[in-house]
């Protein structure tokens, strides 16, 4: 259940997923935890099928449901996981990221910890958008900006979505400005990247959240049917009884029409009226049906060259392309393979009642080594034959149902980026090394954790060789708080506000 709130205008934002039953001891705590952001209570049987979905900063559990917080942290790695316990309770199985708030519930300090959190997470995401928007007006491209793990400490999520490279920050940043808007949206991208999930996030911070959302796709329906599927039809005009449509489905709430560009010529005309008035007529019918629907638009063909070959209708385009968003392929986005496939391996094992295994060397080479023509959707569909097949709770190359070595592609350079010559009269084990290091690094587009993992190196001693070698690193990596601590230390500052 989600926890209803009259303090929309003082909340600080972000989700709590709070797992328990709605007693009185936790009736306090959770108007507490609502007067902050965004909270939901849940079953501890469904805490896990709920954290896949749901974008949680903190996570709130009873001592006797710890057994979560293992698998809570592989699906969402910066969530914020604090333990209810009592005096007497036991501390075993709690790693040292996790906070534990005393029973009886404390609400001053259960508030305080859960207010750092929900800074430190919006911060997390300003600071994304604007280093985001920072490289756009920079021009730096999607190979010059990499991140690790190691520097992000993270992947940025929104309504499932997950990345930690450029390209997808940036359309992450264009869907938080587009919050509590109601324009029409066209996402551009390759079949399997993700444009429904993206249309679903964007009706979800909609003015309409509650409304239906309802999605077609244009390419799978034959021509004849397309116009009674999306605006219905009378008794007579086709085969069968009336049939209301999907945009009378969809009323009051939003319309995701995938493959737009597959839309015919009339198909077109009756859509254009609808962006613009408003305005719908079942087939069959000479009575116009006015219908409140927020129309998202999805396509992977380029639509600006169909309107100058005179296939799609200009009017109707500048209709659609009110606020564009492109989607990058999973070829152009190498960091987010492995973080991606663990996700969906974590999920698949989950759905399955069993624990996710680990991902070994070679797999994670293969994964990474991958071109992903399907995207995302074939890393899934891969992951959760890979949760089927394994043994031992270890992935290897073999659980992989990948396609031949045709497929598998550098992500970038050429013959001349990866050879190493030695010349006739010999060279230097050193040049040599600082060589071979220098195109690994280019390689890896500047990556060092990819560079390392080519390599089979530790990074940190990858880091040491490069130093060695002179070879300039792109970054440095400074000393930090563990976050308990840096928690803590915040926590204390609130708690002295309030109080």
């Amino acid at each position: 259940m989600t926890v209803s709130s009259e303090h929309g205008g003082s909340r600080i934002g972000g989700s709590i997923l709070v797992v328990g039953a709605e007693t009185e001891e936790f009736a306090p705590a959770l108007q507490v935890l609502d007067s902050l952001a965004d909270t939901t209570l849940v079953p501890a049987d469904e805490a896990l099928v709920t954290l896949a979905r749901l974008d949680a900063d903190v996570l709130v559990v009873d001592e006797r449901d710890r057994a979560l917080l293992a698998d809570a942290a592989l699906l969402r790695p910066a969530l914020v996981r604090i333990v209810l316990r009592s005096a007497d309770g036991v501390a075993n199985g709690l790693d040292a990221d996790t906070v534990v708030v005393p029973r009886p519930i404390d609400t001053a300090a259960l508030r305080a910890v859960c207010t750092v959190a929900l800074r430190c997470a919006n911060a997390r995401r300003q600071a994304r958008d604007l280093e985001s928007q920072n490289h756009r007006l920079r021009g730096v491209g999607l190979e010059a900006m990499s991140f690790t793990p190691d520097e992000l400490d993270e992947l940025d999520c929104y309504e499932g979505i997950l990345t930690q490279t450029a390209g997808m920050r940036r359309a992450l940043s264009l869907l938080r400005k587009v919050e509590g808007n109601d324009t029409t949206v066209l996402i551009h991208g390759e079949t399997g990247t993700g444009k429904e999930l993206v249309a679903q996030a964007i009706h979800a911070h909609s003015r309409a959240p509650r409304g239906r959302f309802v999605a077609v796709n244009l390419g799978a329906i034959s021509d004849q049917l397309r116009e009674s599927e999306l605006f219905g039809n009378v008794r007579g005009a086709l085969p069968g009884a009336n049939r209301a449509g999907l945009f009378v489905e969809a009323n009051g709430g939003c319309i995701f029409l995938d493959e737009v560009g597959d839309a015919s010529p009339a198909l077109q005309v009756a859509l254009l009226r609808v962006l613009e008035e408003g305005v719908i007529t079942p087939v069959g019918s000479d009575r116009p049906r006015r219908v409140d629907v927020r129309v998202i638009a999805g396509t992977n063909r380029n639509l600006d060259e169909l309107v100058h070959q005179g296939v799609f209708r200009r009017d109707l385009y500048y209709r659609l392309n009110v606020f564009p968003i492109e989607l990058p392929p999973l070829r152009h986005r190498p960091d987010d393979v492995f973080p991606l496939a663990k996700h969906f391996l974590a999920q698949a094992s989950f759905a399955m009642g069993r624990k996710p295994p680990e991902i070994s060397r070679e797999a994670r080479v293969a994964l990474e080594a991958y071109h992903w023509e399907g995207n995302v959707r074939e890393l899934r569909n891969v992951m959760e034959r890979a949760a089927i097949l394994c043994k031992g709770g270890l992935v290897v190359a073999a659980d992989l149902p990948l396609a031949s070595d045709g497929d598998l592609r550098p992500a970038s350079g050429g013959d001349a980026a990866s050879t190493i010559v030695i010349p006739p009269g010999g060279a230097k084990l050193n040049l040599l090394e600082r060589e071979i290091f220098q195109k690994t690094l280019a390689l890896a587009g500047n990556n060092q954790s990819r560079a390392a993992r080519i390599l089979g190196l530790r990074e940190s001693t990858f880091r040491f060789r490069l130093q060695k070698l002179g070879i300039a690193s792109r970054r440095s990596l400074p000393l930090r708080l563990g976050r308990v601590a840096m928690f803590f230390l915040t926590a204390l500052a609130e708690l002295v506000v309030i109080s």
